[in-house]
């Protein structure tokens, strides 16, 4: 009974988590990121803003609602890794893993965000944050898992190499027109540009 009751906690906490993110976007797309308060988006999310701030510290905060989950993949599928396994096997096996278990990475609010990188400093400031958080976490647990391959450089280096692809693939792509149209063939596009941006690693 009480597992059912925290898987039930759990599930409502996630509706409310995604209807805030819902209710930003829509108000970021209608008013402007800088024209939207925290209060007008607990207001569309029928929240109070105290319950808002159980969820998010801040606006910037919400566009990145799959951060964590993306460093947590990484880090699973090198804690999973098999004896055969190569460093960049890994970190694109989590892009995919990741890409299978949502389209986050190629929908409106990813094409939305990368909008507001590029003409809001404190959304490209948070977004810079993240990436480097994500880029050292990353990076600690392959260096870790390879000691005797990867010295601490290398594998910033290598991690940097991964992540900059998959940035650098996703804004030329969701700038396209039909960018929407079909997330799974705009995620596969990325994985592929990223493992053709790996090819140095992989060929090592």
């Amino acid at each position: 009974m009480l597992l059912g009751m925290t898987s039930l906690r759990e599930r409502k906490r996630e509706r409310t988590r995604r209807k805030i993110i819902d209710a930003a976007a829509d108000l970021f797309e209608r008013h402007g990121y800088e024209g939207t308060t925290i209060a007008d988006i607990a207001d569309a999310a029928e929240i109070g803003t105290r319950t808002f701030f159980s969820y998010f510290a801040s606006k910037e905060e919400l566009l990145f609602p799959e951060s964590s989950a993306r460093v947590a993949a990484a880090v699973a599928a090198i804690e999973a890794r098999g004896p055969e396994d190569r460093p960049t096997d890994l970190l694109l096996r989590a892009l995919q893993e990741v890409n299978e278990a949502n389209t986050e990475m190629a929908g409106s609010m990813a094409r939305l965000r990368m909008r507001l990188i590029q003409s809001v400093p404190a959304v490209r400031g948070r977004a810079l944050q993240e990436q480097l958080d994500a880029q050292l976490e990353i990076a600690r647990h392959l260096q870790a898992a390879f000691p005797d391959e990867l010295d601490a450089v290398q594998a910033a280096a290598m991690v940097g190499a991964f992540i900059g692809a998959v940035t650098g693939a996703l804004h030329v792509l969701l700038a396209e027109p039909d960018a929407l149209a079909d997330p799974r063939r705009l995620q596969r596009r990325m994985r592929e540009a990223t493992k053709k941006a790996l090819r140095p690693f992989l060929e090592e």
